[in-house]
């Protein structure tokens, strides 16, 4: 049964997956002086949205839609050249997938989990979580499109002490980009695995590389 409830519950920043400590691109960002302030943050936001977020939310999508989920790792492969991120989001993955399993048990996770006891791509545990949260793919898509952006609006907080309240002001105007960006992924995700999306940031590919590298940081990616 389809409940509201659970999908406040998986989008929640305080559920157990570990996306606290990741920037999603920001730190490198915030290093090379690309965010400065709250409007800063918000083209930021907006670019991540419709590139890599796309992708990922059309990922969860159709993994909540009952696509194999094996064949969308490999897809999510596919989708991330940079092999910072894909370790990234397998080992973000891996952490969702421990707190799925205690939360919404499921024979499909436990498949999954088995299949990639390294972790599968975040997206992918995320959908098939929604899945089994009895959540539907345009769930799992704006759960993952809030994510996209929230991640960076609150590791920017902490980089910069930006002030809290602009930041959630960012997010809050950037609604109806969020609400179109998951219906675009769940639309894709009913035609299947080769009508999903591959929309990239290259620059975040490169300032991921350069970042895994950093001897010192405040966040994992």
């Amino acid at each position: 049964m389809t409940t509201r409830a659970a999908l406040l519950v998986l989008a929640d920043g305080r559920f157990p997956a570990g996306g606290h400590a990741h920037s999603g691109g920001a730190e490198p960002a915030v290093k090379a002086g690309h965010i400065r302030n709250a409007q800063d943050l918000a083209s930021f936001c907006l670019g991540r949205l419709h590139t890599t977020g796309l992708t990922s939310a059309a990922l969860a999508a159709a993994a909540a839609h009952g696509i194999d989920p094996l064949a969308l790792d490999e897809a999510a492969d596919a989708r991330t050249p940079s092999p910072a991120l894909r370790g990234v989001a397998r080992k973000l993955g891996r952490q969702l997938m421990r707190a799925a399993r205690a939360t919404w048990p499921s024979p499909e996770l436990t498949a999954l989990a088995e299949a990639r006891p390294r972790g599968a791509h975040q997206p992918v545990v995320l959908g098939l979580t929604a899945r089994a949260a009895g959540l539907g793919p345009a769930d799992a898509a704006h759960c993952v499109a809030y994510e996209t952006v929230s991640g960076p609006a609150t590791a920017v907080v902490r980089l910069l002490s930006l002030d809290p309240f602009e930041a959630t002001a960012v997010l809050a105007r950037l609604a109806p980009a969020l609400d179109e960006v998951a219906e675009q992924a769940a639309e894709a995700a009913r035609h299947g695995i080769e009508a999903l999306p591959a929309a990239s940031a290259p620059l975040l590919d490169i300032t991921a590389e350069a970042h895994a590298a950093w001897p010192v940081r405040l966040f994992a990616s």
